[in-house]
């Protein structure tokens, strides 16, 4: 079974802009942290807590031997999974059927290390509870928070970051430049000016300006972009054009939530029409995302249940079929009139008598209102202002163009069209049943809102236009634009309050966001299915990256169809889809979370069912989750015989015989494997898990001390492997090659076998593979005699597993060996020494112990130069350490207290004792305390 981790770990926000200098916030924050393992950033939107946070986690990195890990929440809206994404940002899986939460407890009893959890303001409670967890069940863990509310817990120390400070624009400006505010506005502005720098000509209105924002720096930073085509003037005229209709005279202070509003307002504004939209599509995307995505969520596309048909005329008018007898007439002759009810196939043609209705030209202030039992159809020209209004149980028209305003308004339980160019503006509204939103541009604005149970066709993005709005909400800074650290290209991504802004626009329009939401979805599936088809192939370090970096916009998708009706079987089916992922991506327990809720939520006998219950029994990978994992994959391979799908069938077939083989039914694993490998690959079957079958039957065959049969079915599956690039399955069959050779006691051969697996599997980041060749590593140390070798990777293995299943998921075979190695390293070390060596394995991280297991060099830590200084006076670090000498604190205590390396508290000390001359701590602590 396989599993994943990040590659050295979980990065802090990568920035693209400068930081402006906050030191007294950053010396603040680490203060808090000396003292306190619950820190919260708290403060509005906009004001910089995020990179704050990240700046305070970079000064205090080395006081944390295991790191600082970084969990993003911001693109997560089910609090059920702020556990799974601590422990995805941790590089922990556990694939145990435990709550989350005490898993992630119990992995991180015996770490040393800071946690920073970023927008926790949506999950409350969901932090809430996991910092208490943390707090309580470990020792050596910190947390810094960042939330626009506290988390309310009586540990929780709170320190609010503040808007930048601002001089007053009628004070002495001469230093004007050290004030970061200013000085954040002179560096963005000069990154779309060059040249642009503060000068006594600009100063004052730069501090208006800054003022009038109220130093926060997401307002500052918007503002700063807009100098690129304003002047300074122009900039203060018109954000105070925007602050004067916001406040409606209001003398009252504003309050920074409207500020930031107003300023992100006045960006909205000043976006084409074309950057607009695609900024309230994106704003569906929590996480980042490349132009691929962000072409798919904004292409044109009708929102209705039926599709884009029909087509867009050049003034942008909509048009498609009602399914009645829909007319599109354009303008019409000077008489006009409305009519009562008529049949599906009539229309309002030309004047009639008075009792019908009116008849005629309609006047400017002229209201036409009937209602209507039937299809009825108002038609008309308007000098001004017409307004048709009544409720239509069936289907309600209103065509033809508007010089000035047209509104039709009411509700259309069924189908409702507005067709006609405007001039002006011509706006159609009522409640929509079904979700449907075409808008194409009129001469100003043409929207029609309302629903289309038919088609309805619409004029959207191009991927030209598309690609030019991204590039401008770039140029904006509304999309901040990120390299992909796994070299996959530039990718986008909205900064949290811009992107719930853009939602709030996308629902200003009904249906709207469903629509937008479902069109992510459908992507979504297409390229998870893609990745499957592609799995077993080259690429594969590419699609571990590409879905990695896309689990917010994958965890998106998945709740979407989950939470919405009539989307679930969507649900279950990228969940299914996804099994790779799951699997071999290092996500079982999330996996399982979704793959659980999908499965719930349809009961039907489907092949999107057979398919999500042989994957859940894959990821059933711990001792008390066996059992459930058999009953699943049993009741898969049943429904997909019954649905006459040979493909999910096969599928289900490999997990049974692994469930098998990891419960130690060695006979009966290796009897099903037989059956399987020998009948070869069914149409449709995923060449991974046919491969894997071979695997494992070269397993069981090992396991079973047949290492000749091991040994020819490794050959025929790295045939295949070959031939396709592939190296994942490859990496399983290296290792169990190696098995092969050791179970002779071949060591020479089984070793380069082993590390060539272990090579690949780091590739591909698969930590369970990690931890099942360092065993084998282990093994084979032992039996070539190097007995410290032998102990340094059993504590490395150990310390992989400790992030997976301590137990090896309860295999006797995996079991026994490891103590074997165990007990003679032991017996040739001798304890101390064994413990000695185990220690130094359990303490190298991830990359470091694969390193060692390669023979490869480690890259050590330069060391840090001493500073020697007159012996006559302390520094205050120096003071402070000295007092906490005195107190009896070790170095570790002291390192702990002063969240600083363990190496920068021993190097005061021994700072400490050559400035006075002392030999020992008691001489210190003497010192001390008489100058008290």
């Amino acid at each position: 079974m396989g599993g994943s981790a990040p590659r050295g770990g979980c990065r802090l926000p990568v920035e693209t802009t400068s930081f402006v200098d906050r030191r007294e916030e950053q010396a603040a924050g680490r203060e808090l942290l000396a003292k306190a393992r619950l820190v919260t950033l708290t403060g509005p939107g906009g004001v910089g807590k995020t990179r704050l946070a990240a700046h305070i986690a970079s000064r205090v990195e080395r006081a944390f031997p295991d790191g600082v890990r970084y969990v993003a929440l911001a693109g997560l809206r089910d609090p059920e999974l702020v556990p799974l994404a601590a422990a995805d940002a941790l590089g922990l899986h556990d694939h145990s059927d435990r709550p989350p939460l005490d898993a992630l407890v119990e992995r991180l009893r015996d770490r040393r290390l800071l946690l920073v959890v970023d927008n926790c303001e949506h999950l409350l409670a969901a932090c809430a509870e996991l910092a208490a967890a943390l707090l309580r069940g470990t020792t050596g863990v910190r947390v810094l928070a960042t939330s626009r509310h506290r988390l309310g817990l009586t540990e929780e120390h709170l320190m609010e970051v503040r808007p930048l400070p601002v001089p007053d624009p009628d004070g002495d400006l001469s230093a004007a430049g050290s004030h970061p505010a200013l000085a954040l506005f002179a560096d963005r502005a000069a990154a779309v000016l060059p040249g642009f720098r503060l000068t006594p000509a600009n100063r004052a209105a730069v501090v208006r300006l800054c003022r009038r924002l109220d130093g926060l720096p997401l307002a500052i930073e918007l503002a700063a972009v807009r100098m690129r085509v304003l002047g300074l003037d122009q900039l203060l005229a018109r954000l105070d054009d925007r602050y004067r209709l916001l406040t409606a005279g209001s003398p009252a202070a504003l309050p920074r939530h409207q500020t930031l509003r107003a300023a992100v307002d006045w960006s909205h504004e000043l976006c084409t029409e074309q950057e607009q939209s695609a900024w309230a599509h994106l704003s569906v995307l929590p996480g980042s995302f490349d132009l691929e995505t962000a072409e798919a969520v904004c292409r044109a596309q009708a929102w209705t249940e039926g599709g884009c048909s029909g087509p867009v005329s050049a003034e942008g008018v909509c048009r498609g079929p009602a399914p009645i007898e829909g007319r599109c007439s354009g303008s019409v002759s000077a008489e006009v009139a409305h009519r009562g009810p008529v049949s599906a196939e009539g229309a309002c043609r030309g004047p009639v008598s008075a009792e019908d209705g009116c008849s005629g030209p309609v006047s400017a202030e002229a209201v036409c209102q009937r209602s209507a039992s039937a299809p009825a159809v108002c038609q008309g020209l308007a000098p001004a202002e017409a307004v048709c209004r009544g409720p239509a149980p069936a289907e309600a028209v209103w065509q033809g163009p508007a010089p000035a305003e047209a509104v039709c308004r009411g509700p259309a339980p069924v189908e409702a069209v507005c067709r006609g160019p405007a001039p002006a503006e011509a706006v159609w509204q009522g409640p929509a049943p079904v979700e449907a939103v075409c808008r194409g541009p009129a001469p100003v604005e043409a929207v029609w809102q309302g629903p289309a149970s038919a088609q309805v066709g619409c004029r959207g993005l191009g991927s030209v236009d598309i690609l030019e709005a991204v590039a401008g909400l770039v140029d904006k800074s509304v999309l901040v634009r990120e390299d992909d650290p796994d070299g996959g290209g530039a990718r986008y991504r909205l900064l949290d309050t811009l992107r719930h802004y853009g939602l709030d626009r996308l629902r200003e329009r009904p249906g709207a966001e469903v629509a937008v939401r479902r069109r992510h979805r459908d992507r979504t599936q297409r390229y998870a299915a893609a990745c499957e088809a592609a799995w077993f192939g080259p690429g594969q370090r590419e699609i571990v990256a590409r879905l990695r970096a896309d689990r917010d916009n994958l965890r998106a998708a998945l709740d979407f169809s989950l939470a919405t009706p009539g989307e679930a079987l969507a649900g279950l089916r990228l969940a299914g889809t996804l099994w790779f992922h799951w699997h071999a991506c290092g996500a079982p327990r999330e996996g399982r979370y979704w793959l659980d809720r999908a499965l719930d939520a349809n009961p039907e006998p489907t092949p999107e069912r057979a398919r999500a219950l042989w994957v859940s029994a894959l990821l059933a990978g711990s001792p008390e989750d066996l059992t459930r994992g058999l009953r699943r994959a049993r009741e898969a391979r049943a429904l997909a015989e019954r649905l006459g799908d040979p493909a999910e069938a096969a599928h289900a077939d490999y997990v049974i015989g692994v469930v098998q083989l990891f419960a130690d039914d060695l006979t009966a694993a290796h009897a099903h494997y037989e059956t399987t490998v020998a009948r070869g690959p069914v149409p449709g079957q995923h060449l991974s898990l046919h491969g894997l079958d071979m695997v494992e039957l070269a397993c069981a065959h090992a396991f079973l001390g047949r290492p000749d049969r091991a040994t020819a079915v490794c050959e025929q599956a790295l045939r295949l492997c070959e031939a396709h690039g592939e190296d994942w399955v490859r990496s399983y069959v290296l290792r169990i090659l190696a098995l092969a050779h050791a179970v002779r006691a071949d060591w020479p051969r089984a070793e380069p076998c082993a590390r060539q697996a272990l090579r690949r599997k780091l590739d591909v980041h698969d930590v369970i593979g990690i931890g099942l060749t360092l065993d084998l590593l282990a093994r084979i140390a032992d039996g070539l005699g190097a007995a410290e070798r032998t102990a340094v990777l059993l504590g490395g293995a150990d310390r992989v597993w400790s992030d997976i299943d301590r137990d090896r998921w309860g295999s006797t075979a995996l079991n026994s060996a490891r103590r074997a190695c165990e007990t003679s390293a032991r017996a040739a070390l001798g304890p101390a020494g064994y413990e000695r060596a185990y220690g130094r394995g359990g303490a190298f991280g991830l990359a470091e112990i694969v390193a060692y297991a390669l023979d490869e060099e480690l890259q050590e830590p330069e060391k840090q130069p001493e500073l020697r200084m007159s012996p006559v006076r302390l520094t205050r670090r120096e003071t402070e350490v000295a007092e906490l000498v005195a107190e009896g604190l070790g170095n570790q205590q002291i390192a702990d207290r002063l969240v600083i390396a363990r190496r920068t508290a021993e190097g005061h000390v021994e700072r400490i004792l050559g400035k006075l001359g002392f030999s020992n701590r008691s001489q210190i602590a003497a010192w001390v305390t008489a100058r008290r």
